[in-house]
């Protein structure tokens, strides 16, 4: 441990001391690419935004069972597909059997990304 100092001259009974770590040093096997597929079987979230609307507070608490709310959206627009919040694809709604799904047209770069020049 590194040397001692009180944290609070007035209470010198507190005592601070800078934390000490051991050196990190690299594995087997940590080479480029198995990061990754030590990660293939990681579940994510995929969320679809269909769409939205804005709507005054009064007219949201007037909502109930059977209301419509309409979005801004047209039918034929593109789906959202998000990870965390960040857009990476875009797609079209489809019927597979008795679900929803989405079908990939596009997609996006990744966030940062330059464009192609």
């Amino acid at each position: 441990m590194a040397e001692t100092t009180p944290t609070d001259p007035a209470d010198p009974t507190v005592v601070a001391r800078q934390a000490e770590f051991p050196r990190l040093e690299p594995r087997a096997g940590t080479g480029p690419g198995s990061t990754l597929e030590s990660l293939r079987d990681v579940p994510i979230t995929i969320t679809a935004r269909l769409g939205r609307a804005v709507l005054p507070i009064g007219e949201i608490l007037t909502l109930g069972p059977g209301s419509v709310v309409e979005l801004e959206e047209v039918i034929s627009a593109p789906v959202e597909l998000t990870v965390r919040g960040v857009p990476f694809a875009v797609g079209e709604v489809v019927v597979v059997g008795e679900h929803f799904a989405v079908r990939i047209k596009n997609l996006l770069p990744p966030t940062g990304a330059k464009p192609d020049a």
